[in-house]
């Protein structure tokens, strides 16, 4: 009978091939096979937000393929294990401290304007963008199933990249379809330059031929009436024909100042999505995939440190590594921590000291209930929906795990947890007035 890394190894041969590249290189690359004993295969993950996803989101598939190689085997459990992962299936070369030169920027396509590098073989998923990535990927699958796709966050959350990825992948699943992707910016200007040449029927003409059309940052339409007006007949147009049509903004559409409320009835037709900040365990996700992309060694002292102080966006967390890398380069050698702390101290914004019970006592206030009524195991519509939005900005807001936000209401098992936050980050897509109610909340807490 093989041992248990062996049979690890061929379980994750057979998932490599039925999840993406991006999804196996963050979930799977860093589990190991610790013991197989009693019918139980125990799986090493580096820490609880990994044990919780792997639970939740693949046990069936991971049980499925460990039964297929070992007879043996009737359940899985995931254990927290510090054992270094067994080695990638496709060799890489060691990393070493001395940084590799950054990539050159790759080339923008002239006629689609999509850049190659945003792949979803470089994207890192997330509970922070997991519905945003699926959604993307069913577009990929079906095109126009979502129309159309709206993607809206913060800047430097990866709207961008994600948009751009689902355009590139497009482009290799059928290299003659005709995509084009732009910006607010440059489509009013060329309809401006279009109105003052006489040329607007070529501009038609012309934005009309794509068979998919992406747009970024869409809020800055905000008072163009002329343009909103030409884009409403333009996605009508490729709608009519089922042709796929992308956006993204920086906020809900129903929140953008100046759009016209045809504009924003054809935007909330299709799939509305949001990007949140990455949370803890999705930051340092996003530093251990940079460091493999330069093939490079942090300590993991130094990448926790910033995942833990560092709670801005991914283009932020970047930046700090992109700066890492020089230094290291300058030195020739790791930085300790002393100097990391020193180097990212502007990054550091001090945090509000808020516990738990505060959140909730300030949510119960906001829905003029007794805080007490959150914490019991009662049915009522109106408790049951303050206490989902709690555990949903909880988690959030504050990157608190799933367990401990059982533990904390009323002891809760944890996926009661994730199904109510689950619940409520898929009504907030469609529900103004639950969205509203959480920015009101939002604020009150950081008053």
């Amino acid at each position: 009978m093989q041992d248990v890394q062996t049979t690890w190894q061929t379980v994750l041969h057979d998932l490599e091939l039925v999840v993406s590249k991006a999804m196996f290189t963050t979930w799977f690359k860093n589990t190991h096979g610790v013991k197989s004993e009693d019918g139980i295969f125990f799986v090493g993950v580096p820490n609880e937000f990994y044990r919780e996803w792997l639970s939740t989101k693949f046990h069936k598939e991971i049980l499925k393929n460990l039964r297929a190689h070992d007879e043996h085997v009737r359940n899985v459990e995931y254990v927290i294990s510090k054992t270094a992962p067994i080695p990638s299936m496709s060799p890489k070369p060691q990393p070493t401290m001395q940084a590799k030169e950054l990539p050159l920027e790759m080339s923008v396509g002239r006629r689609d304007n999509l850049n190659p590098k945003y792949t979803f073989d470089n994207f890192i998923i997330g509970p922070f963008n997991e519905v945003a990535y699926s959604a993307g990927q069913a577009t990929l699958r079906n095109p126009g199933t979502y129309n159309p796709l709206f993607i809206y966050g913060a800047t430097g959350l990866g709207k961008t990249h994600l948009i751009q990825g689902i355009g590139n992948s497009m482009k290799i699943k059928n290299p003659n379809i005709n995509i084009l992707y732009t910006n607010t910016e440059k489509f009013t200007n060329d309809y401006v330059s279009a109105l003052q040449t006489n040329k607007i029927n070529s501009f038609k003409e012309k934005y009309r031929s794509y068979d998919v059309f992406i747009m970024d940052d869409i809020q800055f339409l905000s008072g163009r009436d002329k343009t909103q007006e030409e884009l409403f007949h333009l996605f009508n147009t490729f709608f009519d024909k089922g042709r796929q049509v992308i956006f993204s903004s920086d906020k809900h559409p129903n929140y953008i100042q100046g759009l016209e409320d045809r504009l924003k009835s054809r935007l909330s037709q299709g799939m509305i999505i949001d990007i949140s900040k990455p949370e803890y365990e999705s930051r340092i996700a996003i530093l251990n995939a940079k460091c493999r992309e330069h093939g490079i060694a942090i300590a993991h002292e130094v990448l926790d440190f910033i995942a833990m102080h560092v709670e801005g966006n991914i283009r932020e967390l970047e930046g700090i590594f992109n700066t890492l890398m020089a230094q290291m380069d300058v030195k020739k050698r790791e930085l300790n921590i002393q100097e990391v702390k020193l180097l990212i101290k502007n990054n550091i914004k001090p945090k509000k000291n808020v516990s738990v019970e505060d959140i909730i006592k300030t949510i119960a206030h906001f829905y003029n209930l007794d805080e007490s009524l959150i914490y019991e195991k009662t049915r009522r519509k109106e408790i049951v929906r303050a206490r989902q939005v709690a555990m949903y900005i909880l988690r959030e807001d504050f990157s608190i795990s799933f367990p401990l936000i059982g533990r904390k209401m009323g002891g809760r098992d944890h996926t009661t947890v994730i199904h109510s936050c689950d619940k409520i980050k898929t009504e907030v897509q469609t529900d103004t007035e639950l969205a509203q109610e959480i920015e009101q909340i939002r604020s009150m807490l950081s008053t």
